[in-house]
């Protein structure tokens, strides 16, 4: 994810807790819906799409953080 930010990331994720959390997050939501899809019965996929509405959401808020910290 975002590879032209890999060095501001890793900077973030040792100095701003809060990134941190949603970059976690992400990651875990990705890994979670993931497992989901490779044994999705047909009832789960409305909860894969909600799951992956949610890690959007956090990926938008992650490249905000990114865009100001890399513009400051």
């Amino acid at each position: 994810m975002f590879p032209e930010y890999r060095d501001l990331i890793t900077k973030l994720k040792t100095t701003d807790h809060h990134f941190t959390r949603l970059f976690d997050k992400h990651n875990d939501l990705d890994q979670k819906i993931k497992n989901m899809e490779s044994t999705a019965h047909s009832n789960a996929h409305d909860q894969i799409e909600t799951l992956k509405k949610e890690k959007l959401h956090l990926k938008d808020q992650i490249y905000t953080i990114l865009k100001k910290a890399s513009d400051a």
